[in-house]
């Protein structure tokens, strides 16, 4: 049962890892290769895989209320909530998938798991490296805060088109409720998922200071 779990969880971040290479490389390779054009192309050519990628994510609360993954379990909530609720607004509302800031939201995330995963790799691997370990908090404080500004532009952008009813007919004169309702509401309660996210950013800044006398996170 032991082997089974170390091998599960070391197959769960190798292909998160993989995942995620691919996308950077893909919106890096894209961008040299077309320019601002790519921007605008971005979700079309990595959105399936992104998508897949943050639905496996929900498995890592599994892992930390299980013990598989030595982590805290709020920090990581907040995380893969705030992330999935916005993805999800992404692939409702088309006009939002050709804006520029997506491109630039899918960016900062996979740099964000891509500094995270090599580590929990080596942990697996009962290797963990501490230097890995600094840099990956050190890197991730900035990423993280640049990460919820662009969630927030990214949110703004999105209110023009979100409206929790459509118009009322003519012929029965009443208001017809669309997918847009629940997203609405969804965004309401992404609000309060961005404060946590501040609130778990100035904690890592402890974090940071004493990385090098921890081995576990």
């Amino acid at each position: 049962m032991l082997s089974f779990r170390i091998t599960y969880i070391f197959v769960y971040n190798l292909l998160q890892f993989c995942g995620h290479t691919w996308i950077l490389t893909n919106i890096i390779a894209r961008f040299f290769s077309f320019g601002e054009d790519a921007l605008a192309d971005t979700f079309y050519s990595v959105g399936f895989v992104m998508s897949l990628c943050q639905l496996l994510s929900f498995l890592e609360l599994f892992h930390i209320a299980d013990g598989i993954e030595r982590a805290r379990l709020l920090p990581r909530f907040v995380q893969v909530t705030e992330k999935n609720v916005l993805l999800i607004m992404v692939i409702l509302l088309e006009e939002m998938q050709s804006k520029p800031v997506v491109c630039l939201l899918f960016l900062l995330w996979n740099i964000q798991d891509l500094l995270r995963y090599p580590h929990e790799l080596l942990c697996v691997m009962d290797r963990p490296s501490v230097t890995m370990l600094w840099t990956r908090y050190t890197l991730w404080i900035p990423l993280y805060a640049l990460s919820v500004a662009t969630e927030g532009f990214t949110l703004y952008q999105a209110m023009p088109y979100i409206s929790p009813v459509t118009p009322p007919t003519n012929s029965t004169n009443s208001t017809v409720t669309t997918p847009t309702t629940t997203l609405h509401f969804a965004l309401i309660g992404y609000l309060p998922l961005l404060l946590l996210g501040k609130i778990e950013l100035h904690k890592l800044t402890f974090i940071v200071n004493t990385a090098k006398n921890i081995k576990y996170i």
